[in-house]
Order: structure tokens, then sequence, then C-alpha cells
């Protein structure tokens, strides 16, 4: 018995010994993807947040957003300088060979006297949030992405509530996009003129997708595999989804009806669908990898904004073209998408400060922008106000939904025209997209 006893502790060390070098392998070969990543060239983005601020704090920096937007690569260039310990998650052997203890043995002696620890994608470890919250307790500074807006959201807010900046991040705005392409959207030449508006169209059409910016003749396909992509990986996989048939024809069904409005009921009957409740259930999934977006009608009872449609918008305008179901483009709605996506990227909430609403007469404002407990904004979006029909149709909602809201700051986004227009003692700013700039928190602290 004693014998038998030996050759098990035996065998438990050696496995220990095997697994320990595995996991020494891997995050040696991380350190030369991580540095062979440093040494590339990137485009700097835009960023609301002061990175020196970010890092100065000993909050968790947690960066989030769809895939491929460039959330690892945000979080390499604002270490680019400091001494850091780098794990990538999106690795099924790191996975499989997973000890707390061990890595950061490891990590030490890898990246000795690092000040940081960048975690990629590490929503995919499970139970991480308990792991990051015991490192954030030994004084780490931590600086993490992830792709899964509820997974982080919930995990976050039940552990790791007050200890965290959220950073969110988003395809290309249309001043990155001109930044890739050394024009300067905000001190455009005359001669400039031309080749921007030939930018701009490229740009709502195309959308703002980081690896196809330099590439346009792949954009469509590129686009076509990430968006089932994320469907079949971040969704159905993830969720053990069986009917993967209906999931999909929900997905195709909302990006082909973006900035329309929806229900479950209505997406249940319309599809053939068994149940309210899977397809309540399957919205949310797809929202889950910020893939789609769902607006609420602003109303002053919770209950009533609660059971009304609501609008339903896509992170990126290139999915559009890659993947809906249409004959022609809408460029009213690729622009009003845009518009929504601008909202998002400035730090509007649906939950809290970005509305639609339908007034007592059935008109529509597209965008009611809240402040605390006041109306900060109307915006309306409309591609092309040259007909005066089309004009007044959009003045005369903007105007009644003033009078009710009780908000006289109104604004009127189109796609290249600029002026003012005087309605009832009310000013609308009508604004090219280029020039719309709704203002600014500077970051979430959760």
């Amino acid at each position: 018995m004693q014998y038998n006893g030996l050759i098990e502790e035996k065998r438990y060390f050696c496995k220990r010994k095997q697994t320990t070098m595995t996991m020494k392998t891997i995050i040696l070969n991380q350190r030369k993807e991580r540095d062979e990543l440093l040494s590339r060239p990137y485009l700097i983005r835009h960023m609301v947040q002061n990175t020196d601020l970010l890092l100065g704090s000993n909050l968790i920096k947690l960066i989030t957003g769809p895939r491929r937007v460039g959330k690892s690569t945000q979080a390499l260039l604002m270490l680019r300088d400091k001494n850091f310990a780098y794990l990538n998650f999106d690795n099924q052997a790191l996975l499989e060979s997973w000890d707390a203890n061990q890595v950061m043995l490891i990590l030490d002696d890898v990246y000795p006297g690092y000040e940081y620890i960048l975690l990629d994608e590490v929503q995919n470890l499970d139970s991480w949030d308990l792991w990051v919250s015991s490192l954030y307790r030994t004084g780490k500074n931590l600086v993490i992405t992830g792709s899964n807006a509820k997974m982080l959201s919930s995990e976050m807010a039940t552990v790791l509530t007050g200890k965290y900046l959220q950073v969110e991040m988003l395809p290309f705005s249309l001043e990155e996009f001109f930044d890739w392409n050394q024009l300067n959207l905000r001190d455009l030449k005359e001669e400039q003129k031309a080749d921007a508006s030939v930018l701009a169209d490229d740009y709502l059409r195309n959308g703002g997708y980081p690896e196809v910016v330099a590439s346009r003749m792949l954009t469509r396909s590129y686009l076509d595999t990430l968006f089932d992509s994320i469907i079949w990986k971040d969704v159905a996989k993830r969720h053990n989804v069986r009917n993967t048939a209906d999931l999909n024809t929900l997905a195709i069904y909302l990006i082909s009806n973006i900035c329309s409005q929806v229900s479950a009921n209505d997406l249940t009957t319309e599809l053939g669908f068994s149940s309210v409740n899977t397809t309540k259930k399957f919205m949310d999934y797809l929202h889950e990898p910020y893939l789609f977006y769902y607006l609420p009608r602003y109303n002053n009872k919770l209950k009533l904004m609660a059971k009304a449609p609501k609008k339903v918008y896509v992170v990126d305008n290139g999915f559009v073209a890659a993947k809906a179901f249409s004959l022609s483009d809408n460029l009213g709605h690729l622009l009003e998408n845009q518009v929504f996506i601008e909202l998002i990227r400035k730090g509007y909430d649906t939950d809290k400060t970005l509305f639609y609403y339908r007034s007592r007469n059935d008109k529509e404002v597209d965008f009611v922008l809240r402040k605390g407990n006041r109306i900060e904004c109307l915006v309306q979006v409309c591609y092309d106000m040259s007909n005066p029909k089309t004009e007044k149709r959009e003045v005369d909602s903007l105007v009644e939904v003033a009078a009710e809201l009780k908000c006289s700051n109104l604004v009127i986004v189109t796609n290249n025209e600029e002026r003012i227009i005087g309605k009832d003692n009310y000013k609308i700013s009508v604004i090219p997209f280029f020039k719309f700039q709704p203002s600014v928190p500077l970051f979430h602290k959760i």
C-alpha cells in the first residue's frame, strides 16, 4: 500500500512539473507574440479618456467592445513604454493548463519587476472575475479586455463594483477613417474636399472595421465571415443554442431592418418562432457580443417604456452591406445607424441617457439625449432635405416633440447640409454628419 502511494505521489509531481513546463512555454511564446505586436506600426486611436490618467489609477482598466475592433492593440499601445506582463486567454492551451498560482510565479520569472498585467479576452477563463478580484486585492495594476457585454457587466457588477474603469472601443470613427487615409477631417483644404466626399460615402456604406479600412475589396467577404463567427462562436456555442437556424434567421432579419422598431412579440409572429421567450433570449444573446443594440422609446413611466417597441441598430454599417437581405442601399438608415453608433462612442447609454420618442400625434424623433433628469438635446437624422416636403416633415416632428419634452436644443444631422432653420420660436441646427459632435463623458467608473 505504501509503495502504491509513493508511485501515485511521484506521478502527481511529474504531472505537475509537466504542466508547469507547458505553462511556462505558453507564456514565453505569448511574450514573443506581445513583442512582435508591439513592433508593428499602428494608427493612434482617438480616445476620449486620458491614457496617463487611466494608467495612473489603481482601479482595474477594462477595455470592452466587439471582436476585431482593436481592443488588444489599444491596450498594448497604452502600455507600450511600460514594463508589463501579458496573458492572452484566446488560447485553448493556456486555458487547459491553467493553474493560477503557477501562472503568477511564471510571470515573475518571465517579466521581472513588471508594473502592469494585461489580460486579453479574459472572459474566456472560468471564474475569471474571482481571480481578477484576488489580483486586485494584492495590489496588481490590471488592464483587461473582453468581448462579451453581459458577462463583463454582470460579473463586474457583482464582484468588482467600484474597482474598475470601463473604456468601450468600437470600429473606426469617421475621423479615424480619415486619419488612416491621411486627411484631417477638421481641417480640409479646398482641393481635398472631393476626395473627402468620396471617403465619407465609402465609410457610410462600408463602415470602419480596422482590418478592412485599407483593403476595401475585402470588406464584404471579411465582414460576412466575422458576422457568422460572432453568431456561431460568441452566441450559439457560448449559450449552447440548439436551434441555430432560428438564431441565424433572427440575426439576418435584424441586420436587414436596422433603425426599425421591433418587439419580441412581433418578431415571433413575423418569423414563425415557437416562443416569445426564446425570441427575447436570442435578442439578448445578439447584444452580448456588441453586435446589435436596442434603443428604448422614451417615457417618464418605466413600465410603459419597457412595453414599447425598441429600435434596432448594428455596431458597424459594413455588416449591412455584407449580410442584409436587401437589393438597394437605404442611405437614410445607414446615416441614422452611424449617428447612433457615434452617440454610443461618446458614452451615451441605451439604459439611461439615449432614447427615441413618439409624440402624442405619432411624430417621431430619432434620438433623445438625456443628462440627469433633463432632456439635453433632440436629434433628428435625414440624409437629404433638399425636398421641401421632406424638410417640413422632419422640422414639424422635431418642433412638436420639443414642445412636449420642453427642450430647445434641436439638431438635424444630414449627409452634407449645414444651415439654421427657424420654426415656432425654435432654432434648429442643421449639420453634416462629419461635424456632429455630441458632448462627451470622460469615462465610466463602475
